[in-house]
């Protein structure tokens, strides 16, 4: 198994989401940076997701859901109505994926950056260096169970 932090903004897709609806399955769709979707392309069925909550009032790791299914070329590439639309995508040669996700649980408070920041085991982590933005991040299990002994 595999562990990945995913970012979203809540009013977008939050952990209620899952939470409201815990039998379905969500798409998680709309990312536009290739080695996000590098990683996204990485995962496997079971795989634990952390999802964070950004661009908040709450901004932290909210929750649990777990991937159910693999990459697949993401339908919003193709729809001229989203905001996800890519020109440069065709069926054939798709550049964007999207994976789906389901709910595992949702985490009774919010564990904040600064806290995440704070243990040893996350230093060399991408969500808590400088500069780093990516929607889509890698865990290890040390990380993991850190994050998981704060709860």
């Amino acid at each position: 198994m595999q562990y990945w932090l995913m970012k979203t903004e809540p009013d977008e897709c939050s952990i209620d989401d899952f939470a409201n609806k815990p039998s379905d399955v969500i798409r998680w769709d709309g990312v536009r940076n290739y080695q996000a979707r590098n990683f996204m392309r990485n995962m496997q069925i079971g795989d634990e997701v952390f999802i964070y909550h950004s661009s908040c009032a709450k901004i932290g790791v909210v929750g649990i859901v777990r991937v159910s299914r693999t990459a697949y070329p993401d339908p919003a590439q193709f729809d001229t109505e989203s905001p996800y639309f890519d020109s440069k995508s065709t069926k054939e040669k798709p550049r964007w994926d999207a994976v789906d996700l389901q709910f595992v649980r949702k985490f009774p408070q919010v564990i904040s950056l600064d806290k995440l920041k704070s243990l040893p085991e996350l230093t060399e982590n991408p969500l808590v260096k400088k500069g780093s933005r990516l929607s889509v991040v890698p865990f290890t299990k040390a990380e993991r169970d850190a994050v998981l002994a704060l709860i």
